[in-house]
């Protein structure tokens, strides 16, 4: 069975997909899958032998679905009422699937929603059901919306305890289960709330946590981007600290670890909450192979670099890595062009162009 490298691409007005060889060389384009609907999460889960692709899509009309396709994009279907609603005692309605994550399990699916939950699926994105002591925690009703609106954009199961699942929201911070759900606590010790008071900055939650991202092979050690500020936990989320010295700025959306290497980590900073794209309009992405402690610009060339006069952001879900032994890194921007590099970033191409907003990029291999 042939193996092809595959790429999705949520945008605000559908998806599109993306399919390779392994050479990631040339590529081919169809889209959009989900028209004129926001795309705000996909997923390639290839456990099972049988890869199934996933979109959170969200209708004016029809209401949000999560969407699967058995057949890398063909065809797409969904579960019941689009597969994730939220029980009519709570009197919410799903506004958006933010986050779409694989669980501990072969059929286990998490989905992170607009407003603020955490769902779970056991039959692989049939059916979802609410992680319900999250959504009655006593800090909900005090969790802000950010400027996107309220999400749980980050969702990150224990690769060996099934019972353990850390989640960021945006505006809430860092929560963790390791009971099955049954109980939920914050864990933002360290990180700062610059939009709070003087003397108010570092409370037990209401952080704007713009992502969140591990290493499987080092399930302690977590990365955040926040809303001003770039940090290491090495404890899971028991305490946190700065790693953005070195830096242009500390703002941005995405932070990706490297599949091969847990010490290495990539961000897109952003020039700053009131200007949101890259300093200087130049669009660098920028790599840590030492778990923060130093870091450096990646595409800086002329000829194979990435461009300037780049001013649009790269949304927190907006750039992600593939699973080849020389992994491919991917972004997608806010003028509908996705980038990538297949030499650890030496060297950056353009892959597609002219797309509607991008919200999501997710890459990896499949077998068909």
């Amino acid at each position: 069975m042939a193996t092809a490298t595959m790429a999705l691409v949520g945008t605000r007005k559908g998806l599109w997909v993306g399919r390779s060889d392994d050479d990631r060389e040339t590529w081919k384009w169809d889209g959009p899958h989900f028209d004129m609907e926001e795309v705000y999460s996909c997923l390639i889960d290839t456990r099972g032998g049988t890869p199934r692709l996933f979109a959170g899509a969200a209708s004016s009309w029809l209401g949000p679905q999560v969407g699967y396709s058995d057949d890398l994009g063909a065809s797409w279907q969904a579960g019941p009422d689009g597969g994730i609603r939220f029980p009519k005692d709570t009197d919410a309605s799903v506004q958006r699937v933010w986050q779409l994550q694989t669980g501990t399990g072969d059929d286990v699916v998490w989905a992170g929603t607009e407003p603020g939950a955490v769902f779970r699926s056991d039959d692989r994105g049939q059916s979802f059901r609410l992680e319900r002591a999250l959504w009655d925690h006593p800090h909900r009703p005090q969790w802000g919306a950010g400027f996107g609106g309220q999400a749980f954009h980050t969702v990150l199961p224990h690769p060996e305890d099934p019972d353990s699942v850390t989640v960021a929201i945006s505006t809430g911070g860092v929560y963790r289960t390791d009971d099955g759900g049954r109980s939920w606590s914050p864990y933002n010790q360290g990180i700062r709330a610059e939009f709070l008071p003087e003397g108010q900055q570092y409370p037990a939650f209401g952080q704007c946590v713009h992502k969140v991202a591990r290493h499987p092979s080092r399930p302690e050690r977590l990365f955040a981007q926040n809303h001003g500020g770039v940090y290491r936990s090495d404890d899971e989320g028991g305490s946190w600290v700065s790693i953005a010295d070195g830096l242009p700025s500390d703002f941005g959306f995405p932070i990706v670890v490297s599949p091969r290497d847990p010490d290495t980590v990539y961000v897109f900073p952003l020039q700053g909450a009131g200007g949101r794209y890259p300093p200087d309009g130049r669009a660098r992405v920028w790599r840590s192979a030492d778990a923060g402690a130093s870091w450096e610009p990646l595409g800086d060339g002329a000829e194979d670099g990435l461009p300037q006069g780049f001013f649009v952001g790269v949304m927190r879900d907006a750039m992600c890595a593939d699973d080849h032994e020389v992994a491919g890194l991917y972004f997608g921007a806010r003028n509908g062009s996705v980038w990538a590099s297949f030499d650890d970033g030496a060297s950056w191409r353009e892959l597609v162009r002219d797309l509607p907003d991008v919200m999501v990029v997710r890459a990896g291999s499949v077998s068909g």
